[in-house]
C-alpha cells in the first residue's frame, strides 16, 4: 500500500507539541507569560495560512523481514546500524532490524516507510520580517512533525490497522504511548542522512514536493522521513558512538566507500 494525505493546517494544530516549540524558540524555562505571548503569535499566524497552505504525508506498508542487522522491504536490502550500549544492564543491544519478523522463520511481517512536508513557500513570504519569518519555520517544522503524528495515528488505527481500538489522549500520543515506534532520519537510531536516498527510491518523495541535497537532506526543510513498525515491544534508542569496525561493517553493508560513509555518519563516530 501505497498513499498520500493531504490535511488543512487546522487538522494538524492539535497535533503541535508546544514543548519542542517553546525549546526551539529558547524559551524553556522561561516565564509563563513570555510563552504564552509568542504561543499567541502563533496561532495567529496559523490562522492565516488556513485555506492556502497544506501539509502532505506520503507512506508505504511494505512486506519486511530482517537479515541479521539488515531490514529487508520488498526487494530492498537497508543495512541498520546496532546500539552500541543497552539501554539497562541486562538489556540487549537494540537494532531496528531486531522489530520486524527474521527471514530465518518463513513468514513475511510488514514494515512501513514515510515521509511528511510542509508547503515550502510559507517561510518565503516572510522572508523580510525576521520574527515571523523565524516564527514561520519554526511553525512549519512543528507541523511537519505533527503531521507525521496525525499521519502515524491513522496508519495504527486504519490503513496498516494493528491497533483499530487504540484511543489515547493528545499528551498520551505525545508521550508514544501508542503501539509501535516512528523512528526519523537523523534521529538517535538513525543518524545517516544517507537512508534518505532509499527512502526516496521507495516512496518517490518528489510527489509531495519533496527533493533531496547531495548529503540526504530534505528540501523543503520542514520535511520529516523514516520508518515505522508496529512491534509491541519496539522502542526508541539512542545508538550511540560507533567504532571502526561497525563503521567498516555498515559502509560494507550499503555498498558505500568507507570514507563517503565516515562523512554521513562523522557525528556518531568515536573520535579517533
Amino acid at each position: 500500500m501505497r498513499k498520500i494525505l493531504t490535511y488543512d493546517i487546522s487538522e494538524i494544530v492539535p497535533y503541535i507539541n508546544w514543548i519542542y516549540f517553546f525549546h526551539a524558540w529558547g524559551l524553556s524555562g522561561k516565564p509563563r507569560e513570555e510563552k504564552e505571548r509568542v504561543q499567541a503569535d502563533a496561532l495567529a499566524m496559523l490562522q492565516t495560512w488556513e485555506g492556502r497552505y497544506h501539509t502532505r504525508a506520503l507512506f508505504a506498508l511494505l512486506a519486511a523481514n530482517s537479515d541479521g542487522d539488515d531490514l529487508l522491504l520488498d526487494d530492498v536490502r537497508i543495512p541498520m546500524l546496532r546500539q552500541q550500549h543497552p539501554t539497562e544492564p541486562g538489556s540487549p543491544n537494540l537494532c531496528l532490524a531486531d522489530f520486524v519478523r527474521p527471514l530465518s522463520q518463513g513468514v513475511e511481517d510488514t514494515a512501513g516507510v514515510f515521509c511528511t512536508t510542509v508547503d515550502g513557500l510559507i517561510v518565503e513570504a516572510y522572508k523580510h520580517d525576521e520574527y515571523n519569518r523565524m516564527l514561520a519555520q519554526v511553525l512549519c517544522d512543528r507541523l511537519a512533525e505533527g503531521t507525521a503524528e496525525r499521519m502515524h495515528e491513522e496508519v495504527r488505527r486504519h490503513y496498516w490497522g494493528y491497533a483499530p481500538d487504540e484511543k489515547l489522549t493528545m499528551k498520551e500520543t505525545h508521550n508514544e504511548a501508542y503501539q509501535g515506534i516512528r523512528p526519523a532520519v537523523g534521529y538517535p537510531s538513525l543518524p545517516d542522512t544517507s537512508v534518505n536516498f532509499i527512502l526516496n527510491d521507495l516512496l518517490g518523495m518528489k510527489d509531495v514536493g519533496i527533493r533531496l541535497t547531495e548529503s540526504g537532506m530534505m528540501v523543503p526543510h520542514a520535511s520529516v522521513s523514516g520508518f515505522m513498525f508496529s512491534h509491541p515491544l519496539s522502542r526508541y534508542f539512542d545508538l550511540g558512538k560507533i567504532g571502526e569496525d561497525q563503521l567498516r561493517d555498515y559502509a560494507c553493508r550499503r555498498g558505500i566507500p568507507v570514507e563517503v560513509m565516515r562523512r554521513f555518519l562523522q557525528s556518531s563516530l568515536l573520535k579517533r
